[in-house]
């Protein structure tokens, strides 16, 4: 993990001009004995281009749509002292000057250039959206996941922020002193002596509401003041009416501060201890399940705000936020939340509350490593493992990078918490570029649950349905101790295929190709993977059969067989079908925690942070579901998993208990998740990784081509193909391509897909091997295909 705001190697990244047309900005090009990504912008004029003595002020702009530039636009002088980085002006662009909003990225006040640069026509802001630390972020983001800056400036920004929801403008007025005497006002009418009197009483700006109601007037005269030159007018834009506790979960009281354990205060040491040297380190929280990593953050986050900084903790899923936030309410009198379910002016409203200074902790998933806090003093990623970390849309980027980026440059503290540390973050501590900080041992010293694996090839354990004869005895037996369960399954609706038993045809998605899903709960068949929705079908479309089975399980089935199984118990469903609304998440959480919940069931997402001191059984119903994928991480996501899920049990008085049902109970990483032993698996892992060259030892990218006819979607990554074999020749870089070839969705959304996969030890020379690829390469409008590039993905599918 060396400092990324250095990019990866010595190209500048910026693209083409993507076929725009006419006489916009100059195109700038970057120096080539220039490598800080703060200089990626700055230009060498042949020296025959400049007219004699010739200086201008000149912005770089760039933009979120094709042509996506930089451009460089001459700064009128009605703008020249206004004007900032990080600001959107407007400007004309291609032969038609059409106006569009650009980001400025570089402003030079004494450039020596050609006088036929465009002008920027306005400035949009009043003060910059991105102050200049988050400019250079934006810049190395655009460089190393090769997306175009404008794009990842809208990433940063939240659509909200620049459509300015929430609020609306508002004139105030305030008298023109200069032109008022007594002799002027007292010959003005009455009405307009009670407004100008009231105004200069008042001592500040006042709206024509405001001066309505107090100096009991209509707008006439205050209409006749402003016409006359007597009054001055200005126009703010304000927050309307919000609600800034909606999101609050606490009940408003404070949390006492816990005695720590001395593997916490060690931690918590050596957390301080980088935040006071002001050392930019990358520090590991490898705490098991239950160690009390959560208590060590907010102790951390308390010694920052003694010094008037503050932090942002980022956590995996919205799922997590409530419950997250509700400890640290308690212990500070700022949070702010950042999170996609919010309604985009409670989410400006939030982001401007960061942005003054007024907020101490901001908590979110992914996109709340770009909060503004004006003096961050630390990072936090919990859970750091977890994929939703990663952005699959452009710009594919990974909220741990990005922190790390952005903590580096700041030469503040990261701290990446989970019991399962991703092998990118042990390789980390290994190599130098991390401090490892463990906790080796639970609260109260606590012991870790006991794990039995139930292999499913055994006859004797298995059962007609999901659950195996151990795994029924264990949830009796927990139901007659009044303890809580925890099942989990990471596969949502009711059957994963609708089969035909006569023909043997499945019903799939047209536009996919993939089997849908039959969804009990209003008796439909879904695609997971493009929400193509249709009836499920009562007999087989292909033959009419009307003997049609369904095969597969998904939370669904598996909550009608433990109803049917377990008529008393008390039981809810936890996954993304159930939890749409709002809200829904707090509400089943606190349910379960207060004891009405007996058994808890769902996907992944129960299966991170939850901390409920009565749960003594947790079952997973098939830890072999994500192992066989075609995916090198497959082990790894298993191991962490099972470990995780396993953590969620014997957190109070009663010691717990884990079941796990297999059919590869040998497998490396079921062993070790069995056996609570990271070190193990990381270490056996890593073998397998160093053996192929896969990340945390080699690096990756992935290209996936798509189009709408299949053979001329493959012959464009035939040609891509070409082209990145030949940009590799020509640098001389030691790069592995592989493909193209069909992925395991080879058809998604309607279009084809075909991917092309790079691997080299060195990831600077598979990132210039990718750009100097794809800057000549172009793609027929008739073609209708598109590539995306995709630097270290998470996903192989």
């Amino acid at each position: 993990m060396t400092s990324p705001i250095e990019p990866p190697d010595a190209e500048s990244g910026h693209g083409k001009a993507d076929g725009a047309g006419g006489n916009h900005g100059r195109k700038a090009t970057p120096r080539s004995n220039k490598s800080h990504q703060t200089e990626l912008f700055e230009t060498d004029i042949p020296p025959w281009e400049l007219p004699a003595e010739s200086s201008i002020a000149t912005a770089t702009i760039v933009f979120s749509e094709a042509p996506h530039g930089p451009y460089d636009y001459r700064i009128p002088d009605s703008i020249r002292e206004k004007l900032k980085i990080g600001m959107r002006v407007h400007v004309p662009l291609g032969r038609r000057r059409k106006p569009i909003t650009g980001w400025c990225t570089k402003i030079d006040l004494e450039t020596k250039a050609q006088r036929s640069l465009r002008d920027i026509s306005e400035i949009i802001d009043e003060e910059p959206l991105c102050d200049a630390s988050l400019v250079r972020l934006v810049l190395w983001m655009s460089h190393y996941y090769q997306a175009p800056a404008g794009q990842v400036f809208d990433t940063l920004i939240p659509s909200s922020v620049r459509s300015n929801a929430g609020t609306r403008e508002k004139t105030y007025f305030r008298p023109r002193m200069e032109s008022l005497d007594d002799a002027t006002i007292n010959g003005l009418p009455k009405k307009q002596q009670a407004v100008v009197r009231h105004l200069i009483a008042a001592a500040r700006p006042l709206t024509a509401v405001q001066l309505m109601a107090e100096a009991t007037c209509t707008q006439d005269p205050i209409r006749r003041l402003h016409k006359k030159g007597l009054l001055k007018s200005e126009t703010r834009r304000e927050m309307t009416t919000a609600n800034p506790t909606r999101w609050q979960v606490s009940d408003g009281e404070t949390e006492r501060s816990l005695t720590l354990t001395k593997d916490q205060s060690h931690a918590l040491q050596r957390i301080t201890g980088a935040v006071d040297s002001g050392e930019g380190k990358t520090l590991v929280l490898h705490g098991v399940t239950g160690s009390g990593k959560t208590e060590v953050y907010i102790r951390a986050i308390e010694h920052l705000v003694r010094f008037g900084r503050g932090a942002i903790v980022l956590v995996p899923e919205i799922s997590l936020t409530p419950q997250t936030r509700g400890r640290f309410e308690r212990r500070f009198q700022s949070v702010a939340v950042l999170h996609s379910q919010m309604t985009p002016a409670e989410r400006h409203f939030q982001w401007q509350r960061i942005r003054s200074g007024e907020v101490q902790v901001v908590i979110g998933p992914r996109s709340a490593v770009f909060a503004p806090l004006p003096r961050l003093g630390l990072i936090i990623l919990d859970e750091e493992h977890d994929s939703s970390f990663k952005q699959d849309t452009q710009p594919r980027y990974h909220a741990r990078k990005v922190a790390h980026a952005r903590a580096m440059s700041l030469g503040i503290p990261l701290v990446l918490g989970s019991a399962t540390p991703s092998l990118e973050s042990w390789q980390a501590t290994q190599t130098g570029h991390a401090e490892m900080v463990p906790l080796p041992s639970r609260v109260n010293d606590l012991p870790m649950p006991d794990v039995q694996l139930v292999d499913l090839r055994v006859k004797d354990d298995r059962s007609s349905g999901a659950i195996s004869r151990p795994l029924h005895a264990a949830l009796q037996e927990t139901l007659k101790d009044h303890g809580q369960t925890i099942l989990l399954l990471n596969r949502r609706g009711f059957a994963t295929t609708i089969q035909c038993p006569a023909c043997g045809d499945v019903v799939a998605c047209p536009d996919c190709d993939m089997p849908l899903t039959h969804h009990r709960d209003g008796g439909k068949a879904i695609c997971h993977y493009c929400d193509y929705t249709i009836p499920t079908p009562p007999a087989c479309p292909a033959c009419r059969f009307d003997g049609i089975r369904y095969g597969g399980l998904g939370t669904q089935r598996l909550e009608a067989e433990v109803k049917a199984k377990f008529p008393e118990a008390r039981i809810a469903r936890m996954d993304s079908d159930t939890m749409r609304r709002p809200g829904s998440h707090q509400k089943v959480l606190t349910m379960f925690r207060r004891g009405d919940i007996d058994i808890l069931l769902g996907t992944q997402m129960i299966a991170k942070g939850l901390d409920f001191p009565n749960v003594l059984l947790v079952g997973v119903i098939n830890s072999d579901s994500a192992l066989h994928f075609p995916d090198f991480r497959a082990a790894e996501r298993t191991f962490q998993l099972v470990t995780q899920v396993a953590g969620r049990t014997g957190r109070g008085d009663r010691s717990g208990r884990v079941i796990v049902q297999t059919y590869s109970p040998e497998h490396p990483a079921i062993q070790a998740a069995s056996r609570h032993d990271y070190h193990q698996f990381a270490k056996d892992e890593m073998v397998v990784r160093r053996r192929f060259s896969y990340p945390p030892l080699g690096s990756v990218a992935r290209i996936i081509i798509r189009g709408s006819v299949e053979d001329v979607t493959e012959a464009v990554a035939d040609s891509l193909l070409t082209q990145l074999d030949a940009a590799r020749k020509q640098l001389g870089h030691e790069v592995r391509i592989l493909g193209p070839a069909p992925p395991p969705i080879s058809k998604l959304r309607g279009k084809y897909r075909f991917h092309i996969l790079l691997q080299a030890t060195n990831p600077a020379h598979l990132g210039s091997t990718i750009r100097k690829a794809v800057e000549g390469f172009t793609i027929a409008d008739k073609d209708d295909v598109q590539y995306v590039i995709d630097i270290d993905p998470m996903d192989m599918l």
